[in-house]
């Protein structure tokens, strides 16, 4: 018989949680991966720290500690000082990750030895960057701590698309370039104690890097179901919509995220102006900022008729929550050389139970297929994006049967009252 599984350790653990990126409490949208786990560590009684940086990812401005995150939360949150960065690519964002490496190990040192903080019996860090887990491999190695490495992208291959040139010279010479960052994700995936992953792709495309018998663990981003209402249930014999009332209320879609060149918005207006020519009735809600947000209000300018874009600008959590309960598809329009398996939005639509018109191919696309939970279009191209949103606009039965099923979705593999626990008890059996 096989040996029965341990049970999770009695007494608390001091849990230290490395990462620069995540919004820390008091930041509006709804918690993230690492404040969503930090509450469940925290409300099993361990002692948390969350170390982040001085400079929001999201919002791109100094951020600030409210005064009783403690009190509020039950865990810490510690800003590591970096300088701040505009463009997501660029060597000023790579300058402030090095900042936060060297001033998280720096701050972590003088801590411990001042007796202000306790050793960690935990570090989990995540990756990217690539600087803070290197940060914490020493600090792990030093103070008798266990490492945990949270891969939250194949980093530094999302790098790959940004290499100017044909394909060919981009398979020749991305190696060479990319050749330092592979070899130090190597030495802190082989040295790690244990590695989580945000997909199962990711943990697939790095087992040749774990060393044997390394621990692992899968959790999606995930989502909050219970902060949307639930859909209506379908009625079979009941007619949803007459074919004149289908064409009359417009289809409400949303894009959720940032405006940036590795999102497919250039298919979103052409598809935008497509369905406006042809009559079809949709209403697009982008939600976001980013580079290219001149662009999309200009088009929301420019393209009238039965296709409208509403641009909302970067919503707080209960604007956020309230804009797609409102909605009828979620629209997770992301190129897939951008790396980008399953993202944050795709969770957030499954979660609100909208129907998913997804540009992803892999995990992502496999679970909307298995849930029957939305439909695939092809990333750059604006008709087939246009395709898929008038085949939900048209056929509204389509339509509600994939809303079901995209709760379902959720439900089944999102849910982050189900996931997030999991992955803590993952984590407490690892000491």
């Amino acid at each position: 018989m096989p040996a029965p599984a341990p049970e999770p350790l009695s007494l608390p653990l001091s849990i230290w949680i490395v990462n620069p990126f995540d919004d820390i409490p008091g930041e509006g949208l709804p918690p993230m991966r690492y404040w969503s786990l930090a509450r469940v560590l925290a409300g099993r009684g361990h002692d948390v720290t969350w170390w982040t940086c001085t400079w929001s990812h999201r919002r791109k401005a100094i951020r600030t500690l409210p005064r009783d995150i403690r009190e509020d939360e039950n865990f810490g949150v510690r800003l590591v000082a970096v300088r701040p960065y505009e463009k997501n690519v660029s060597l000023a964002r790579l300058g402030s990750h090095r900042d936060f490496g060297k001033n998280f190990e720096r701050l972590a040192n003088e801590s411990i030895a001042s007796g202000q903080m306790e050793r960690p019996d935990i570090i989990l860090a995540s990756l990217p960057p690539l600087e803070s887990p290197a940060a914490a491999l020493r600090l792990a190695r030093r103070l008798d701590a266990t490492l945990v490495v949270d891969v939250q992208d194949l980093w530094p291959e999302t790098f790959e698309r940004l290499v100017p040139g044909p394909a060919f010279f981009r398979r020749l010479v991305t190696p060479l370039l990319l050749r330092k960052m592979r070899a130090a994700r190597r030495s802190i995936i082989s040295a790690a104690d244990a590695v989580s992953f945000t997909t199962h792709t990711y943990a697939d495309a790095l087992h040749g890097e774990l060393a044997s018998g390394t621990p692992t663990h899968v959790c999606y981003l995930g989502a909050y179901p219970q902060e949307f209402p639930a859909t209506s249930p379908l009625v079979n014999h009941v007619p949803l919509l007459d074919a004149v009332d289908a064409a009359a209320v417009p289809l409400q879609c949303v894009y959720s995220g940032s405006l940036e060149v590795g999102q497919d918005l250039d298919a979103l207006v052409a598809a935008a102006r497509e369905l406006s020519t042809q009559g079809t009735a949709v209403t697009i809600h982008v939600a976001g900022v980013g580079r290219m947000e001149p662009m999309l209000r200009r088009a929301a300018e420019a393209i009238g008729g039965a296709c409208r874009i509403e641009m909302h600008g970067l919503l707080g959590r209960h604007e956020y929550v309230k804009l797609l309960a409102s909605c009828d598809v979620g629209l997770v329009l992301v190129r897939p050389e951008s790396q980008v398996v399953v993202p944050n939005k795709a969770c957030d639509y499954a979660a609100a139970g909208l129907a998913l018109v997804n540009s992803l191919p892999g995990e992502l696309e496999r679970l909307i297929e298995t849930h029957a939970a939305g439909l695939a279009y092809a990333a750059g191209d604006g008709h087939s994006l246009a395709e898929a949103i008038t085949k939900l606009a048209t056929d509204r039965r389509l339509l509600k049967d994939m809303r079901h099923n995209a709760r379902r979705l959720a439900a089944a593999e999102f849910d982050r009252e189900r996931i997030y626990p999991q992955f803590a008890d993952w984590l407490e059996l690892l000491p």
